[in-house]
């Protein structure tokens, strides 16, 4: 507690220095005579919050907020009373770190999910929340022996799933390391032991070895007259861990323990130190890695190379500026530390841009898994890096595609892309990005908006998101009819009727799951592809069945005395369409007597139906009836194409301009990697068909359309 009193005289002067010996003095008092798990006196714990925080450089108000971030909660302080003592900013901070840590979960999932969900709110408001729940995580790490051992798996597990990545993608190395080791010493406590021991002997083994490199880099910055530092740092535990684990090597194998880092003043002295290190020893190839040119996502910047000395030695070389060197140590918080330097202004907006992406995407997800799995690609998938025509970098989740790449650039160049150029030559949309790859995104003002199977082709969760809320503003009126339309169809199929299974109390269990507001928001969800027509349906005939027991409904599947068909010269026969051919008023038409389902009216075309010729007496000669005009009936069609999109986009639109249904929809993509989407439409005349395949066909960019079972 002594060593923070001297800290803050240290490193902060005037107003700054009183308001945080004032919060210092306010939290000792508020936690008189409470204890922490060691026995020690519990105000040793904000004491080290504040104290890792003064050593990132952060500012006065973050650490008051600190020193103060247990009082609302742990003693009988109120908000009021920070506020009136310490002002709003002050509250504002501790409030966000309080919140953090209230809420219950009905499971682990939904906890860790509704954890990120928090976390990524309090960073948005004010990224300084996340960092001193950081710093409090790095300290309760510490003295984390004090507690039982289910307690001590499940903080280390959170920790490396949810505080480790954030503290990576915040750039701020001195954390994410140090909380690294520690869950590794709790999770995997023999491999920790062997590695404490068996490293530190090797370091001490290879102490002259990396003296020598040390030395010789040296001479190479006195020749070239460049000034700067060099110094070998042993890898953290927990990185040598993975990599024996990843490459299944053992500790022998490891031969990069140590990295030695090279800090010089300019980026061109960068360069012109890895050219002559380069000279001196033989790089491994695949292993230059300029992260200067394209910086990581968290902004690190470095130029990597690994090399082999005369004697057959490997060993890894970091170079940057200091400026950089000081971002890789301090990542998010060297804005702070450093805020002298006006130029760090953009590059700090820069860094919590992908904060508010989480943000824009995860009101979309309403689901725990689909919100977790989402995150967990934003922060743990390896990056990809591709270029604009113009050479802007665009850092993207691996197996990328253009559509991924048309909406990091922009919503709108995602929503009226029609087709991409990689490398200068025109690629499908599904196509998988590499690093390096010159990417130019092809638009039309005529494109009316992205296709829902791009939601199975895209991998980032921001462009996830941003195609689910193009349907959501830009459709929902189409989106609630065809959703509705879509449940009554299958409702049918499957003999019952949506009005009666969706009930204000069967809505209400389907609400549960996915968190509707209203009915119209379900179809809406349901006709933009945001779940599937089953994921509904199944719960409200499970309700319906549970709840409401009454006997099954006569099956509503296109039978009716009235269905327009003559069969062998009679009307009013049970009869029912066949799915697999969907026969429309003007196909040549035959039926199939079923064992208990009447008569199954088949396109003669039909190829099931050349495979029941051979059942004497139950293939019937069959008509329309004048009646048939102006029924309704589904049609089966096929479309190929090239690209996926592009057939997606042409069906949906001529289906709109006709004013016809897409009752289902499927895609997908055929040996020669052509898209196949194969779609029923519920007509509202016998005209209707022909009509549509005309349209379709129509367009140049359309290979091939053709109704079901026949070519």
């Amino acid at each position: 507690m002594i060593d923070v009193l001297q800290m803050i005289y240290d490193n902060y002067r005037g107003e700054d220095r009183e308001t945080l010996l004032k919060a210092y003095r306010y939290a000792e008092a508020a936690h008189a005579g409470q204890k922490r798990a060691s026995g020690e006196a519990y105000f040793i714990h904000p004491c080290a919050v504040a104290q890792i925080l003064i050593e990132l450089g952060l500012d006065s108000a973050t650490v008051a907020a600190a020193f103060l971030h247990d009082v609302i909660e742990d003693t009988p302080a109120t908000e009021e009373d920070i506020r009136s003592h310490f002002g709003e900013e002050i509250l504002a901070l501790v409030a966000g770190v309080t919140k953090l840590d209230k809420i219950v979960f009905k499971s682990r999932e939904e906890e860790e999910a509704e954890n990120f969900r928090k976390i990524f709110v309090a960073m948005a408001k004010d990224i300084r929340v996340i960092i001193i729940k950081l710093a409090d995580r790095l300290h309760n790490m510490r003295s984390l022996n004090y507690l039982s051992k289910e307690r001590q798996v499940k903080m280390a597990q959170e920790t490396l799933d949810i505080y480790t990545p954030l503290a990576g993608r915040l750039g701020i190395s001195q954390i994410k390391c140090e909380l690294e080791d520690l869950c590794l010493k709790y999770l995997e406590p023999e491999a920790y032991e062997f590695l404490v021991e068996n490293i530190h002997q090797k370091l001490y083994e290879r102490h002259n070895f990396v003296d020598f490199v040390v030395k010789e880099i040296k001479s190479i910055l006195d020749e070239s007259k460049i000034e700067g530092e060099v110094f070998g740092r042993p890898k953290h535990f927990y990185s040598i861990y993975k990599k024996m684990k990843t490459q299944n090597k053992t500790l022998d194998q490891i031969y990069d323990l140590t990295a030695v880092r090279v800090i010089v003043g300019t980026v061109d002295e960068c360069y012109e130190v890895l050219g002559k290190i380069h000279k001196r020893w033989k790089p491994i190839p695949g292993r230059i890695k300029d992260y200067i040119a394209t910086p990581k996502a968290n902004m690190y910047q470095s130029l990597h190379t690994t090399v082999v000395t005369n004697f057959g030695q490997a060993f890894e070389i970091q170079i940057r500026t200091f400026e950089m060197h000081r971002i890789a140590e301090f990542g998010i918080a060297a804005h702070w530390k450093y805020k002298e330097k006006k130029s760090e202004d953009s590059a700090f907006t820069e860094r919590l841009s992908w904060i508010r992406e989480v943000l824009d995407w995860e009101g979309g997800l309403k689901d725990s898994k689909d919100f977790m799995q989402s995150l967990k690609t934003e922060l743990y998938s390896n990056e990809l890096l591709v270029f604009t025509p113009k050479g802007k970098v665009i850092s993207l989740p691996k197996d990328a595609t253009p559509i991924d790449f048309a909406y990091a650039i922009h919503s709108e160049i995602g929503n009226r892309c029609t087709g991409a150029r990689v490398n200068s030559k025109m690629v499908p949309l599904n196509s998988v990005l590499h690093t390096g790859d010159v990417v130019e995104i092809i638009t039309s003002s005529n494109s009316k908006g992205p296709s829902w199977d791009w939601l199975k082709i895209v991998k980032s969760s921001s462009a996830r998101a941003k195609i689910k809320q193009f349907f959501k503003r830009e459709m929902k009126e189409e989106n609630v009819k065809l959703g509705k339309s879509m449940l009554e169809e299958e409702a049918k199929r499957r003999g019952y009727r949506l009005s009666e299974i969706l009930t204000e109390e069967s809505f209400a269990k389907v609400s549960e799951k996915f968190s509707f507001f209203s009915q119209d928001e379900m179809f809406a969800s349901v006709g933009y592809g945001a779940i599937t027509v089953n994921q509904v349906l199944f719960k409200l005939i499970d309700f319906y069945k549970r709840e409401i027991p009454k006997q099954p409904l006569v099956h509503q599947g296109n039978t009716s005395d009235s269905s327009g068909v003559i069969v062998k010269g009679m009307s009013g026969l049970l009869t029912r369409f066949a799915g697999c051919c969907n026969p429309v008023p003007g196909d040549d038409i035959v039926g199939f007597v079923s064992r208990g389902r009447g008569v199954v009216i088949h396109r003669s075309d039909c190829p099931n139906i050349k495979d029941l010729e051979a059942e004497e007496g139950r293939i019937l000669p069959a008509e329309w009836a004048d009646s048939a005009t102006g029924g309704r009936f589904i049609a089966g069609i096929v479309i190929k194409a090239k690209d996926q999109g592009v057939a997606l986009s042409v069906l949906t639109s001529v289906v709109s301009d006709m004013r016809l249904v897409i009752t289902s929809v499927n895609s997908r993509f055929d040996k020669s990697k052509d898209a196949v989407i194969e779609a029923n439409i519920r007509l509202n005349g016998k005209d209707d068909i022909d009509l549509l395949l005309k349209k379709i066909r129509s367009d140049e960019r359309i290979d091939e359309v053709f109704r079901t079972a026949t070519k």
